[in-house]
């Protein structure tokens, strides 16, 4: 029975939805944890999903890797069930949770039967509300993040992405390596994620997301179940602007094959005026794959990288801009120079009509298939809720794409790119 249910859920991942025009509903708790919701009775499923402001931006130097490991922590027991006890109960009634973090949030999703909604809901709020944070489950898993950690400074793309982000953010939290490090990971207590959790898993910071099986006021139940028993902290610290940084120029020995190479600048945040063209654009400049400018400059009439891409991570606060390939070393200095000749030609004559038609094109054709599952839709619609979009955000998605200009792109890119500004990281040629 127990297997059934986990397949039969795993089949029911995809829903009737084919269109983006979805009805949106959006509320607070008496407590201040903001609702969305998207009602769905196509098929019986529930899916659930809470967003905490609690992502590595919340860590200090001090404190790198707490905001991490509390999100790793905290499906690894809760009210004095055991980590196993705890999966074991989920397990027994078809459910399935997840976590997610990032720098900006840290997240915690459900996924059940409607018929099992009650129970599934019970034992995740005990999840989301009472952590047991035990030092034992902390003690092993924090060797496994030194392990990892030092694994990973092994790995000439693990090593570039590090050092690009703090070479572009300097001390801002952006800059910490998302994980921590291996000094700040062995010097983890208990107590600090137990104030980690009490400082920022809090209601009026919270964002819950619920699509599929359930009626609104089933829907209100569930936010107000799962926001009430979490604390209110009206003092919450406000994640400080990113300021701009001396560009810096760093090359790193390595004995790989390939050298590893990163350029770019934090440029944009979420909800930016210049978002929609600054996107389209890029994805002419580098964002299309083998179809992109920098793809034809560099790939095909040059031959010295498989791939190389451009892409744009707008974050709560100003997210990188970022180009990044591999290629042989003794061909570094001749990339870069065409990635810089590039992006600059780009910026003084933006792109061609037959290349923004194409982009348009691309980005928006099958976009209302995007939201064929809850998941998707989940997805989705948790973004917009943790960053705060506007409800008819996926309503007129396409329209502000196709409503781009290729004049409107140029003036973005002259504004907010400026390669003077730009920072680059390659790992695996010699040291200057």
């Amino acid at each position: 029975m127990f297997i059934n249910r986990l397949v039969f859920l795993f089949i029911l991942f995809f829903s009737s939805f084919a269109s983006a025009d979805l009805n949106i509903q959006n509320w607070k708790t008496p407590n201040g944890t903001q609702v969305y919701f998207v009602e769905n009775h196509s098929l019986p499923v529930v899916d659930v999903n809470i967003m905490f402001s609690a992502g590595s931006v919340r860590d200090s130097k001090e404190t790198n890797g707490v905001a991490s490991m509390t999100n790793h922590l905290m499906f690894s027991g809760s009210a004095g069930l055991s980590e196993q006890e705890l999966m074991n109960s989920f397990a027994d009634i078809g459910a399935q949770v997840g976590s997610n973090f990032n720098r900006d949030q840290s997240s915690f999703s459900l996924r059940t039967l409607s018929e099992e909604k009650s129970k599934a809901i019970q034992l995740f709020k005990v999840v989301l509300q009472k952590p047991n944070f035990d030092r034992e489950i902390l003690d092993r898993e924090a060797k496994r993040y030194v392990a990892n950690i030092a694994q990973a400074e092994t790995m000439p793309e693990a090593i570039a992405t590090k050092k690009f982000m703090k070479s572009i953010y300097g001390e801002h939290p952006y800059g910490l390596p998302s994980s921590g490090t291996i000094d700040s990971i062995n010097r983890i207590k208990t107590a600090n994620l137990k104030k980690f959790f009490k400082e920022f898993y809090v209601a009026n910071q919270a964002d819950i997301v619920i699509v599929g099986d359930v009626t609104k006021e089933e829907a209100e139940t569930i936010a107000n179940d799962l926001s009430s028993g979490l604390p209110v902290n009206k003092n919450i610290k406000v994640i400080p602007a990113v300021k701009q940084v001396k560009k810096q120029e760093i090359r790193i020995s390595h004995p790989a094959k390939q050298a590893h190479l990163y350029y770019g600048v934090p440029i944009m945040k979420r909800n930016d005026p210049d978002f929609f063209p600054l996107y389209v654009g890029n994805h002419v400049l580098g964002g299309s794959g083998f179809g992109s400018r920098l793809t034809y400059e560099i790939r095909e009439k040059k031959g010295l990288v498989y791939s190389v891409y451009s892409y744009f991570m707008p974050l709560s606060k100003k997210g990188p801009f970022e180009v990044a390939l591999q290629t042989s070393k003794g061909q570094v200095d001749e990339a870069m120079g065409l990635i810089k000749t590039t992006i600059q030609d780009f910026i003084d004559k933006g792109p061609s009509e037959s290349e923004l038609q194409a982009s348009k094109d691309n980005i928006t054709g099958g976009f209302a298939l995007r939201f064929g599952s809850n998941q998707k839709i989940m997805n989705y619609v948790s973004m917009m809720a943790f960053y705060n979009y506007p409800l008819d955000y996926l309503k007129t998605y396409t329209k502000k794409i196709n409503a781009v200009t290729a004049d409107q792109i140029k003036t973005a890119f002259k504004k907010r790119v400026d390669l003077n500004e730009f920072s680059t990281v390659i790992v695996g040629v010699d040291e200057r």
